[in-house]
């Protein structure tokens, strides 16, 4: 089903703004990943980062139009409803959330050190391909 697709005008400087914060927050988010004494800390810090930069997105896009009622939808379904060239990220962020919440629960067991290796290096990757998105100049990213 082809989600609707929300067509604005150039987005507001304060926008703007705070998308920039959500990048530098995504970025330092990946500081402390790189920095972390274990998988589950990597993990947990990866991800977040992740949703922080596709947070920059959402402040610049906004909502779609016609959303659905009654229900809250997270970031990773809001993502490739602004931005469709994002739907694989969001999708492959989605699956990696579940994970995060049991890590959070304390089931550190459910990641190891490649999985969380793995998933730095993807949030990584999407912080950039966000930023070129969102148009940042390369010495912002």
């Amino acid at each position: 089903m082809a989600h609707p697709v929300l067509v604005r005008p150039p987005a507001a400087p304060t926008a703007l703004v705070a998308a920039l914060d959500q990048l530098d927050r995504s970025r330092d988010g990946l500081t402390v990943a790189r920095a972390a004494a274990t998988p589950a800390e990597r993990y947990v810090a990866a991800h977040l980062a992740a949703l922080r930069a596709a947070a920059a997105v959402l402040a610049v896009r906004g909502r779609p139009a016609g959303g659905r009622r009654g229900r809250t939808l997270n970031v990773w379904e809001l993502l490739p409803r602004v931005a469709p060239e994002l739907g694989e990220w969001a999708s492959f962020f989605a699956t990696s959330a579940s994970r995060r919440a049991a890590v959070e629960a304390g089931r550190v067991d459910v990641v190891s050190a490649r999985d969380a290796d793995d998933l730095l290096r993807d949030a990584e990757a999407f912080a950039l391909v966000v930023a070129e998105v969102l148009g940042v100049p390369r010495e912002l990213r």
